[in-house]
């Protein structure tokens, strides 16, 4: 099923153009987020993996790149990293050695203590609604659902 949206005058205008949209904001929100998390001594892609951590407590690599949709070659340097700075460790499964298992330390569990305002923080620094961002939100997990079947649908 194709859906055309009628556009009057240029559909070519920077402007009007989603990834444009979504490129700026995300480089807006990321150094929102940059100048908060620099204090904890963490990135944003290391803030990602340390919610999937603290809210599942552990988890294999495998998983974690899958939450997270990020592949090895990405997540790899990120949990090299946290666990040079003490506040994870990589384990492999006695079960399975090919399978590698990643547990906060005990840092890594006091560090959510800090990161708990970094959410008040970042609506703060915004400046925008909280039911503006709660919208934002749904709106860009149906994008990005709509992208990922968008992705897997062959051409054609």
């Amino acid at each position: 099923m194709t859906t055309e949206v009628a556009l009057d005058g240029n559909p070519l205008l920077l402007d009007r153009q989603v990834c444009f949209a979504l490129a700026v904001a995300n480089r807006s929100v990321l150094k929102i987020y940059r100048r908060l998390l620099d204090p904890l001594g963490l990135t944003h892609p290391q803030y990602l993996v340390m919610l999937a951590l603290w809210e599942h407590d552990h988890l294999a690599v495998k998983d974690l790149g899958a939450l997270l949709q990020l592949d090895s070659a990405t997540l790899s340097p990120l949990l090299k990293r946290l666990e040079a700075n003490g506040l994870l460790q990589r384990r492999r499964r006695d079960d399975d050695e090919r399978s590698v298992d990643i547990v906060l330390t005990d840092a890594g569990l006091a560090l959510r203590e800090e990161a708990l305002k970094i959410p008040g923080q970042v609506v703060a620094a915004l400046g925008v609604g909280l039911g503006d961002l709660l919208e934002l939100h749904a709106v860009l997990t149906k994008v990005n659902a709509a992208a990922l079947r968008a992705e897997a649908t062959p051409a054609g």
